[in-house]
């Protein structure tokens, strides 16, 4: 017979489960309104503190010449690639959590994000100026993209067989490469000189000091895409939950949706790796968070990721820029700093309740 708390119309359980739509909505109106106010606090954040009033004076060019410069030339490229990386890690996070059914997955876990610091050491060794005929661009972000590409294609590879693709083997692939990588960067770290290494140090500790309005167009456009891509594939992903022999008697083409999310998810972390460097904790500690608070349904853990990523990467590129102001500090940093001791308290609490990961 079935419980008297899931029976009853007022029992424990069902009331859970009938809050948890009503939450997610709250939720993602609360992430909306708070994504624009970070937005405007950011913009006033660094040596020169703007009171939230003249920040929005200044982006409106209604400000002294100096506060106008300040917002609409240096900061607001950089809050918004800042906001537009944030969102793609964590929806990238939340989409690799989901695709090996594991909360504890992150994005890395392909290969991409150590694969894309390997080519940008190579570069940076070897010594890589302005890319013609792409502003902003340059061979460091080019090989770091490239590095990206090419470790997610032999993860794939070495996953794939003439019975399809095993995430199983896919992960163990990926820790491979990734190990391999990291060997392989060590390597350049010990024979590049001081200049050189000082460089591989604040590329791999992640920043968003070199922000321009270019660099801002390529990660909109890739991270645009991205953002309306993976939603797509929320059912999908909702369904391998249950596991991917239950998805092909559901009729999905398993191993085609695999290779769109996996395609999605390292083009979106390759760029961003490629215009900022490596930025930890983002698509690991939001998208388990955001699970706890509303549950796996993709539909709308998805969007909500993306809003808490992108607050997320904007206040802690602020806190870069006062903790030691007129220093900054890389963003790496700060968000190490904070999702280390907030995932270890997480993990405490599911060990306190008897919860596996």
């Amino acid at each position: 017979m079935p419980s008297t708390a899931a029976s009853r119309p007022g029992g424990a359980l069902t009331t859970r489960v009938d809050r948890r739509p009503q939450l997610a909505r709250r939720l993602l109106l609360a992430l909306a309104l708070i994504l624009p106010l970070s937005m405007l606090l950011a913009l006033g954040s660094g040596a020169v503190t703007l009171a939230p009033g003249e920040a929005w004076a200044a982006l409106l060019g209604q400000a002294d010449a100096q506060a106008n410069l300040i917002v609409q030339q240096l900061r607001l490229p950089r809050v918004l690639l800042a906001a537009i990386t944030g969102a793609t890690l964590a929806v990238s996070g939340a989409a690799m959590q989901g695709l090996f059914r594991n909360p504890l997955a992150d994005p890395s876990l392909i290969g991409v994000t150590a694969g894309a610091s390997l080519g940008a050491s190579l570069l940076i060794v070897l010594g890589g100026g302005l890319l013609p005929g792409l502003p902003g661009l340059t061979l460091i972000s080019l090989a770091a993209f490239a590095g990206g590409a090419l470790a997610v294609l032999v993860v794939y590879r070495l996953a794939s067989s003439e019975t399809g693709t095993s995430v199983a083997t896919m992960l163990l692939a990926g820790i491979a490469i990734t190990s391999l990588a990291g060997a392989a960067g060590s390597l350049l770290e010990f024979l590049a000189d001081n200049e050189h290494l000082r460089r591989i140090s604040l590329w791999k500790m992640g920043g968003l000091d070199g922000a321009t309005f270019s660099r801002l167009g390529v990660a909109a456009v890739v991270g645009g895409a991205l953002l309306i891509a993976l939603p797509r594939y929320a059912t999908v992903l909702n369904t391998l939950l249950l596991g991917e022999s239950e998805a092909r008697h559901l009729g999905i083409d398993v191993e085609r949706r695999q290779r769109g999310i996996i395609l999605w998810v390292a083009v979106g972390v390759g760029t961003s790796v490629a215009m900022v460097g490596t930025i930890a904790f983002v698509g690991l500690v939001v998208p388990h968070l955001v699970r706890l608070l509303i549950g796996p349904d993709h539909r709308v853990l998805l969007p909500a990721s993306a809003l808490a990523g992108a607050i997320l990467l904007v206040l802690a590129d602020s806190l870069a820029r006062v903790v030691l102001a007129p220093t900054e500090l890389p963003v790496g940093i700060i968000t190490a700093m904070v999702g280390v001791p907030f995932f270890i308290s997480l993990l405490r609490q599911r060990r306190h309740f008897g919860m596996t990961p």
